[in-house]
């Protein structure tokens, strides 16, 4: 396997792109040298399977959804509240909405999890990660609610991005703000 991390990286994030626009079936070697813009071959000199790239892109995903730390800082300077975890979550929201690529091929991948172990261990692995570093963040944030909460919390904000990104007319009669707002203030009771 050839080593530029440069270079994977470029590779695992088309592979995300294919994804996105056309679905797993889509994902092959070519597909992925098409979209990084690379020679016929590339990918395939980088990965050792169709399973390894699907791994890795469920490995990177996680990466390209975790804002910068200095953007956390920026967003953790009023004191915790209920509008504080509502202004989280929109921007939860937005930044989804930003990289609706990347969120369509996280669906994509969970999908094709259930047909391939490994890929189901590594995305099971990458997700739970990030599950807890989010609760531990929530928690030691002093954020309203407990860790049942911060469940009930992450469980609806996860079906407001899948209806917004998939079937964004589903909802039309709501704004998504609105929709934020509403699932916060149904799951935290007002101090």
């Amino acid at each position: 396997m050839v080593r530029n991390p440069e270079r994977r990286t470029a590779l695992i994030d088309a592979a995300i792109d294919v994804l996105a626009d056309e679905g797993a079936r889509g994902l092959t070697f070519r597909a992925v040298d098409a979209r990084a813009g690379v020679p016929v071959g590339t990918a395939s000199n980088y990965f050792a399977s169709r399973d390894d790239l699907f791994t890795q892109a469920g490995a990177r995903i996680h990466v390209r959804m975790t804002p910068e730390p200095a953007a956390v800082e920026t967003a953790m300077r009023p004191a915790p509240s209920r509008e504080l975890v509502t202004e989280l979550m929109r921007w939860l929201v937005q930044r989804m909405s930003d990289d609706r690529t990347g969120y369509l091929a996280m669906l994509e991948l969970r999908l094709e999890a259930t047909r391939r172990p490994a890929l189901r261990k590594q995305l099971t692995r990458t997700i739970r990660a990030g599950y807890d570093e989010s609760l531990a963040f929530h928690l030691d944030a002093g954020l309203p609610g407990d860790a049942d909460t911060f469940l009930v919390l992450y469980l609806a904000m996860t079906g407001v991005l899948l209806e917004h990104l998939t079937l964004p007319g589903m909802l039309s009669d709501t704004t998504l703000e609105r929709m934020v707002e509403s699932v916060v203030t149904g799951i935290l009771p007002a101090r």
